[in-house]
């Protein structure tokens, strides 16, 4: 495992959010269609490629496996399952690109295909094709599938000044 970057933000996003960027990410991709197929890049491009291939009406939906975090150290990229062909007409979704490290491999793997994600960092938003919103590369997204509603102590708790 590589060292841990540091985060100095956190971006929580809630499954509405999360499916309304998805829905956002689908109207950009309409006209640049047709596609044969959706690829989502798992695990976290599962939910948006879902709701994309809803949106474009696309029946066909594969899967590219790849692992390469572990909470959140980035590790190295392990291909635990490829798609075939070039990705001449297929569709790459993704619920991020972070660093490129995953980006790079896959583009390796579809050279072709049209790469899609709803979140881009700047390290590696150059290896995307579409995106829907960029943050800070020391921003950690919680995306909906990671977190669980829990009490939060008030801001003026955490700076200690408290009435």
């Amino acid at each position: 495992m590589t060292s841990a970057p540091q985060f100095n933000k956190t971006f929580p996003v809630s499954w509405e959010e999360l499916h309304r960027n998805s829905r956002a990410l689908a109207w950009r991709l309409l006209d640049l269609g047709p596609w044969r197929s959706v690829i989502a890049v798992t695990r976290g491009g599962l939910v948006p490629a879902a709701i994309v291939a809803r949106e474009l009406d696309v029946r066909l939906v594969d899967t590219i496996c790849i692992a390469s975090y572990d909470d959140r150290e980035q590790g190295p990229v392990q291909v635990l399952k490829t798609a075939s062909g070039d990705g001449a007409d297929h569709l790459i979704i993704d619920d991020l690109v972070d660093t490129g490290r995953t980006a790079e491999v896959v583009r390796r793997m579809l050279p072709k295909a049209h790469f899609a994600t709803v979140y881009a960092k700047p390290k590696g938003r150059p290896l995307v094709d579409t995106f829907i919103t960029e943050v800070s590369q020391d921003t950690w997204i919680l995306f909906p599938w990671d977190i669980e509603p829990q009490f939060a102590p008030p801001i003026a708790n955490a700076r200690g000044t408290r009435r």
